[in-house]
């Protein structure tokens, strides 16, 4: 049995991706409190299912595939509590983005995160780990579950939307 989480070594994982980690959940959620309590979140589960990591994957890969699920159904659970119309939730993204940012964002950043943050939970996750995070699709593939080529049309996909986002978004 392989078991590279033990209590010795825990403190030092953490410390080690918990910035990483923190990054990953924060492009999917946007929200800092809610980014910071899922950092927890992930943490937690790493730890209870440590006799699980068999070292057949790095161990960040296993980690980052525990946030990006944990990013998934927090994003999921928060839809089905909102159940907002749509143009309300683009008025919503967009004051917590604008809160987000920095006063000096430029408009090009704004509409990007904007754009990122109406896709769809999959796409959105495909595209943050492939343009933000360059993970291969093979890897991703490790992470998401799924096949390549489904992946890569998700991505595809993904693109799409946000470039007719932001032609839409800085025509305005």
């Amino acid at each position: 049995m392989y078991n590279a989480i033990s209590t010795e070594n825990f403190r030092e994982i953490v410390r080690a991706h918990q910035e990483r980690v923190y990054h990953v959940i924060r492009k999917m959620v946007i929200d800092h409190d809610d980014t910071d309590d899922l950092v927890q979140e992930v943490f937690v589960k790493v730890w209870q299912k440590r006799d699980s990591f068999n070292g057949e994957s790095q161990l960040f890969t296993w980690i980052y595939r525990i946030a990006v699920n944990e990013a998934l159904q927090f994003l999921r659970k928060k839809k089905r509590q909102q159940l907002i119309p749509i143009d309300e939730e683009d008025n919503m993204i967009e004051r917590k983005l604008k809160s987000e940012l920095s006063l000096d964002a430029d408009e090009v950043q704004f509409q990007l995160q904007k754009a990122i943050a109406l896709l769809p939970e999959k796409q959105k996750a495909v595209f943050i780990m492939k343009y933000y995070d360059e993970v291969p699709y093979e890897e991703m593939a490790n992470i998401m579950g799924g096949s390549v080529g489904g992946l890569k049309a998700s991505y595809h996909h993904a693109v799409k939307k946000i470039e007719n986002s932001l032609k839409a978004g800085l025509n305005h």
